[in-house]
């Protein structure tokens, strides 16, 4: 069983348009033990509706370390009545120079990885559970 620990959301101004940048911060637990951990960011007001992201998973023990973690990079997209997830390369990353969340994967090596359908997973959770995304891919 997955559950969520929603930190407030950071908010400031777009540089291009003024318009809020929504950046969130989310703890992800699996059966009580930490999981995951993944930022999301969004700009409302842009003619663009995407969600970008990053999903670290591996060990978040007091002696784990980054080395001990993977991130997968993604966008969230809607079409008529879905979802669509896609994972990006790590240079298309907003967060390409985060060590925290573990080791950035390429599209290509994130496909291949055998936590991809945990990550697939958790962003499942994210636009049922997460309301401001949610409310932000839905309006």
């Amino acid at each position: 069983m997955i559950e969520i620990e929603f930190e407030e959301p950071k908010i400031k101004a777009c540089d291009c348009c003024g318009q809020q940048v929504v950046t969130l911060t989310r703890f992800v637990y699996m059966d009580g033990d930490a999981f995951a951990v993944y930022y999301a960011n969004f700009t409302r007001g842009h003619a663009e509706r995407v969600v970008h992201g990053l999903i670290g998973l591996g060990k978040w023990g007091d002696d784990a370390k980054a080395a001990d973690r993977v991130a997968f990079p993604f966008d969230i997209r809607t079409s008529e009545n879905s979802y669509q997830v896609g994972l990006i390369n790590a240079n298309q990353s907003q967060w390409s120079d985060t060590t925290f969340l573990g080791k950035l994967l390429d599209r290509d090596e994130a496909l291949k990885h055998e936590w991809v359908k945990e990550a697939f997973h958790i962003t499942d959770h994210m636009v049922s559970d997460d309301k401001i995304i949610v409310e932000y891919l839905n309006n």
